[in-house]
């Protein structure tokens, strides 16, 4: 087994708070100011600044600050972890499942 539990405690961690999922599921789109991850939250700005504090101790998200404005990003392959944990948590027969799912569409799809 991969020795990687303190890096996966610490992206669950980040991730197990809706506001940080939010900040991240709008990162996966573009880089943002700090100002723009706000707006659509009803917290304060010292608020926010801890939750992307989390996320960037996590390593999830970078930050760059260029005068007075920090643009924040989601670091490439920080989630990547946490995809191969799950990976290792299906069970053989979600995978013979998936393989026959995939069988039958290609199946399905020689007869159109």
């Amino acid at each position: 087994m991969p020795n990687y539990p303190v890096e996966l405690d610490a992206v669950l961690r980040a991730l197990a708070d809706p506001t940080r999922r939010a900040v991240v599921e709008r990162l996966a789109k573009s880089p943002a100011v700090v100002s723009d991850l706000l707006a659509p939250f009803s917290m304060t700005l010292p608020s926010l600044l801890q939750h992307l504090r989390v996320l960037e101790d996590a390593r999830v998200i970078t930050s760059n600050k260029q005068g007075r404005v920090r643009t924040v990003s989601l670091r490439p392959g920080a989630l990547d972890i946490l995809h191969l944990w799950l990976g290792e948590q299906r069970t053989s027969a979600e995978r013979q499942a998936d393989r026959l799912g995939i069988h039958l569409a290609r199946a399905t799809s020689k007869e159109n």
